[in-house]
């Protein structure tokens, strides 16, 4: 079959893959003028299905609320009425209960171990390098309430079977060496042992050169303007390059989807969440962290990545504005030299804006959207990197007729149409 995806991101790379592998002939359209240039490129680069869960969790409207008052809040809201915006709102508040919570995280878990998994094969059947570091992540709380929270992320782990431990201050440090030069109080940590770390912009750029070079074609600086159906199938795009038409057409988009499928009556529930991230050379392996770190107290992921150490974090609800906030970036400086504060150059640091595509409970929207022909691989949140490969896998199984290797239950356009 002829296949058109729709976006070069981590998400659209990597559903070309798949579907290359199957013998598809496969064609990718991008806007930017390379693979992996909007929220690819300088997201946290954790790899974390251990981690995986939704940003709707219990008592996290009250904290919202509370940071909401606070000068360099890591998370913040517009206060510009938004219809978009004021809908997902009120979709998210209904998923911020402990049932549906963990709920929610099962499924991400579901998908996001299936993925890393589907990774390990990837880098085995391909020569490509990404800066990969299989080190395990630790979660660190500051505040008994925080600890609390693990305790409940700790159970649904239980419940999926996924290693892992929780700690004291003692035991992060046994863990993580270089906690011991930590400024901050350390109340507890929970250890995931299985997850990784890899650079998310590298792994697009070098799959996308891979694939090129196996004949599949990638239309960059391509805009897609609207989808084409005929007799409600759908049979191609509308691009600034022409009409390309497909036998199935999967939209890896982000946040340019909802618009791209409104026409079509789809209502993709996606918003953007703002974050941000730098990214500073390490200048002592002894100082620097060897595993990601998630400091849980002001949502900010550490990562390494080869010779330099990624930090991402924040959360702004302010529609597609990517403007640079300089508060911001010193925001993440502060916090990860406190966690951090040797072994690391913060005065070369770069500073990067990214929009996270979300939606309101947390996991994906997989597969069919009742177009024949037109499948999504879409609404990843802070979790893409994370969760690509497996999505992707999913994507090329149902986009061939085959049944995905995991359950798809949670993991569809069908559970927002109930």
């Amino acid at each position: 079959m002829k296949i058109l995806i729709l976006g070069a991101g981590v998400v659209g790379t990597a559903t070309a893959y798949y579907l290359h592998r199957q013998g598809h002939n496969v064609e990718v359209v991008e806007r930017h003028s390379s693979a992996g240039m909007d929220t690819s490129f300088g997201n946290a680069g954790g790899l974390c299905p251990s981690f995986a869960a939704p940003w709707a969790a219990p008592g996290m409207p009250l904290k919202v609320l509370k940071m909401a008052m606070q000068a360099d809040a890591p998370v913040r809201f517009s206060l510009w009425p938004e219809i978009d915006r004021m809908r997902w709102s009120l979709q998210w508040l209904r998923e911020c209960s402990s049932k549906r919570f963990l709920v929610n995280k099962l499924r991400m878990q579901r998908v996001a171990h299936y993925s890393l998994s589907c990774l390990r094969s990837l880098m085995e059947e391909t020569p490509i390098a990404f800066d990969f570091h299989p080190g395990g992540v630790l979660q660190l709380f500051q505040t008994p309430a925080e600890c609390e929270y693990g305790k409940i992320s700790a159970a649904a782990l239980t419940e999926f079977g996924i290693p892992h431990h929780l700690l004291d201050q003692a035991g992060a440090t046994g863990v993580e060496p270089t906690l011991r030069d930590a400024r901050i109080t350390i109340a507890g940590a929970l250890h995931m042992p299985a997850d990784a770390s890899g650079d998310s912009h590298a792994f697009c750029q070098s799959l996308a050169r891979w694939l090129e070079n196996e004949g599949v074609k990638f239309r960059f600086d391509t805009a897609v303007g609207r989808l084409l159906t005929e007799g409600g199938e759908a049979v191609g795009a509308e691009t600034s390059a022409g009409v390309l038409k497909a036998d199935a057409v999967v939209v890896a988009m982000g946040n340019q989807a909802p618009a791209l499928l409104a026409p079509l009556g789809i209502k993709l529930p996606v918003y953007p969440l703002k974050g941000f991230s730098i990214t500073a050379p390490v200048t002592s392996t002894e100082h620097a962290p060897n595993m990601s770190v998630m400091d849980e107290h002001n949502k900010v992921m550490i990562s390494r990545l080869g010779n330099r150490i990624r930090a991402a974090g924040m959360a702004e609800l302010v529609g597609h504005d990517l403007s640079l906030k300089l508060n911001r970036k010193d925001k993440l400086i502060r916090v990860v030299r406190s966690i951090f504060p040797n072994g690391i150059e913060y005065d070369q640091a770069t500073f990067w804006a990214g929009l996270r595509p979300m939606t309101p409970d947390g996991p994906p929207i997989l597969g069919s959207c009742g177009v024949k022909g037109l499948f999504l691989n879409s609404g990843h949140g802070s979790n893409g990197w994370t969760q690509a490969c497996g999505t992707s896998r999913v994507v090329a199984d149902l986009v061939c007729g085959r049944p995905p290797e995991i359950e798809l239950d949670g993991l569809t356009y069908e559970r927002f149409q109930r």
